[in-house]
């Protein structure tokens, strides 16, 4: 009699993955661990390329010939691996765009996203509920409110000013959405269409600074994601657990290096199924509330209090 591995039938899954790496191989192999486990038919694989050093592209050849060499599982790989490094900004939004010209619907993971095994499933029933829901743009993993919710009868709650791409699914019909260069950004703003996004709030205003950053030459790709959902009305799923950890907060990070940031390295926790779904699909602005005010109109004080009961949570 064969003995059947139980994480096969529970985590298993028919959604293809997007894999995000780039020179960190220990964070690779964790978070490739899990992807393992969940065996996705299709896997994705792209890598940028090296800095103009020596050693990174050392450390860029480990990192691909892990993944390609402990594929152990039925499945079809594709990758794209950059010769040269294009950065932040280029690199992955140009890998998205690579993913959803040959699927229409996956989940995304970046090297240092270490999902619980849980997330997998959990993308998926979503992905296939909201299909045909063009009010429903963003599948999140991660919930920062540190066991706190508003509404503990439901698996999850819609947002529209926030939504995390540390381990994230959508879809192709929301992403052909995406503009790298906001280019009608300034009408938006010169019509006031942003400013009056929502409720109005200093939340708002504050994430308006960050689309300015993309005007200014900032380099990241995710902003702008954010940007495709305000513009478009999109909400975002957010689990009322949290999914995913962010294992890359230090000084190898490219955006991610504040170590009083209670969200690095965050416990992750099982989703249990069958998904309660809410009854209403309405964007909850007292979680976003709650979220603007415990991460993002903090003082270093608060900072430093978030991260001691991050602390006591975990």
């Amino acid at each position: 009699m064969v003995k059947m591995n139980k994480s096969i039938v529970l985590y298993s899954i028919n959604t293809p993955i997007l894999f995000l790496v780039y020179n960190r191989l220990s964070h690779t192999k964790k978070v490739f661990e899990k992807i393992k486990i969940s065996k996705p038919p299709r896997l994705y694989i792209a890598s940028d390329g090296p800095k103009n050093i020596k050693e990174d592209k050392k450390k860029v050849e480990d990192v691909r010939n892990f993944i390609t060499n402990n594929i152990d599982w039925k499945c079809e790989v594709k990758t794209l691996f950059r010769e040269n490094n294009l950065g932040c900004k280029y690199a992955c939004s140009e890998a998205i765009d690579w993913f959803f010209a040959n699927e229409e619907k996956g989940i995304i993971l970046e090297d240092d996203t270490l999902p619980n095994e849980s997330f997998f499933k959990y993308c998926e029933d979503l992905l296939e509920k909201y299909r045909h829901d063009m009010r429903v743009w963003h599948i999140a993993g991660n919930n920062f409110h540190f066991g706190w919710k508003r509404d503990s009868d439901y698996s999850y709650y819609f947002g529209g000013i926030y939504g995390s791409i540390w381990g994230w699914a959508t879809w192709r019909n929301r992403w052909k959405h995406y503009d790298i260069n906001m280019k009608n950004y300034n009408k938006a703003v010169s019509k006031r269409y942003l400013e009056n996004c929502y409720d109005g709030s200093s939340a708002v205003k504050e994430k308006l600074k960050d689309f300015e950053l993309i005007k200014n030459g900032f380099d990241t790709w995710d902003i702008q994601w954010t940007y495709a959902r305000w513009i478009n009305n999109g909400l975002t799923i957010i689990p009322n657990l949290n999914l995913v950890s962010n294992i890359g907060f230090g000084e190898e990070s490219t955006h991610t290096n504040f170590k009083l940031d209670a969200r690095g390295d965050m416990k992750n926790f099982k989703m249990e199924r069958p998904l309660i779904h809410p009854a209403f699909i309405i964007r909850d602005q007292i979680s976003e509330n709650k979220f603007y005010k415990d991460f993002v109109k903090m003082s270093l004080f608060s900072k430093i209090i978030r991260k001691i009961k991050k602390i006591l949570f975990n």
